[in-house]
Order: structure tokens, then sequence, then C-alpha cells
């Protein structure tokens, strides 16, 4: 990676990093929406069960994507939390 001459705190990113980004993003899209039509659609799943694959499926997001726990609160944290409302009937 390299600096920026015109702004130094700006770092280009190479074709290559940003295929690979692209690449973990779309995998962590599929698994957030296999959670999530899993807990949707699984007619035998408990709550605490459902709550477990959330934190997990959080876990497996930060370390794909490590310091960016702010971005999985403000996309999937409301997801999730509006899924198990309406799911599971709590508020």
């Amino acid at each position: 990676m390299e600096l920026n001459e015109r702004n130094p705190e700006v770092v280009e990113v190479s074709a290559e990093e940003r295929a690979e980004e692209a690449k973990l993003i779309r995998r962590m899209q599929m698994m957030m929406g296999m959670v999530m039509s899993v807990i949707a659609q699984d007619a035998s799943l408990t709550v605490d069960e459902a709550a477990q694959m959330i934190a997990d499926s959080r876990k497996a997001a930060l370390a794909m994507f490590p310091d960016k726990e702010l971005a999985y609160d403000l996309i999937w944290k409301p997801r999730f939390q509006r899924l198990m409302r309406e799911r599971f009937r709590i508020m």
C-alpha cells in the first residue's frame, strides 16, 4: 500500500485487495442471510438458540472484519432485533 501524495491519510487499495474485500462482504452477506432464514423459518428453534446463532454470526463477522463493530451494530444488529421481535413476539 502506498500513501496518496495529495492526501497522505488516504491509502490507495490495489484491485486484488478490493476484490478480496468484496469476496468477504459477499460471504458475510450470505452467512447473515442464512442465519436470518433459519431463525425466521425453523419452527423448532428456541429464543436461546436463535440468540446464540446471532452471537456466533457476530463473532464470525468481526473475525472477517476486525475493528468494524460499529458497522455491524449499525447494519446487522437492528435487522436481527427486528427479526427476533417478529419471530418470537418479544420487545
